[in-house]
């Protein structure tokens, strides 16, 4: 259980991937669930199938829920995180776009407490560089890195159960250094359109 997968295409365009994902489910820490850039304004059914798919296999289902660096209303977080709940199931939650400084530490402890409440079991922050000592305690999961593969590999990053590394434009074999990872080959501005090489058969 080592594998999160955060997949940004639609079930109907990409079946076959879908499959490929739920397959592998004993190797999956999570998959973050995103149908519009966060839960959208109505139910998407295809996604509900691909819900319901996941937690039947006992993959965590996450909550793609855009933070906007601090900057969008509680409120507006609070509800993605219910609706991800309600229509999808969601038992976790992955909260992108999450600052690195410290002075944010006590909105996301809110947000937190938050996301508990609507029933993520699991807590994941997205700051996609090395965050704060202090978020640690808040979150199950960190993402401290999210980036592509060259600038990766030239970084000497800290390592810790509860990080995670996102890598994009990486080549087959590419393995970050966190427990729980994801590298995939896609780059430019839709990097997670694509799957991780080790579910791709790369």
């Amino acid at each position: 259980m080592d594998l999160l997968v955060p997949y940004y295409e639609h079930p109907a365009d990409r079946p076959a991937e879908w499959d490929a994902i739920i397959a592998a489910a004993p190797r999956l820490y999570g998959v973050v669930l995103n149908p519009a850039n966060g839960a959208g304004p109505a139910p998407d059914p295809a996604f509900v199938t691909v819900a319901d798919r996941l937690r039947a296999a006992g993959v965590c289902v996450l909550g793609y829920t855009d933070t906007g660096y601090g900057r969008r209303p509680h409120a507006d977080v609070l509800t993605d995180l219910v609706r991800h709940r309600d229509w999808y199931g969601a038992d976790g939650a992955f909260l992108d776009q999450v600052p690195t400084e410290p002075e944010f530490v006590a909105h996301y402890r809110r947000l937190g407490v938050a996301a508990r409440a609507a029933g993520a079991a699991t807590l994941v922050l997205n700051h996609g560089a090395h965050p704060h000592p202090a978020y640690a305690e808040l979150a199950d999961l960190l993402v401290t890195f999210e980036g592509p593969w060259d600038t990766y590999r030239a970084l000497d990053l800290p390592v810790a159960d509860h990080y995670c590394h996102l890598v994009y434009a990486a080549p087959p074999g590419a393995r970050p250094t966190t427990r729980v990872r994801c590298a995939v080959p896609g780059g430019g501005d839709h990097p997670w359109g694509t799957l991780p090489h080790v579910l791709a058969g790369a």
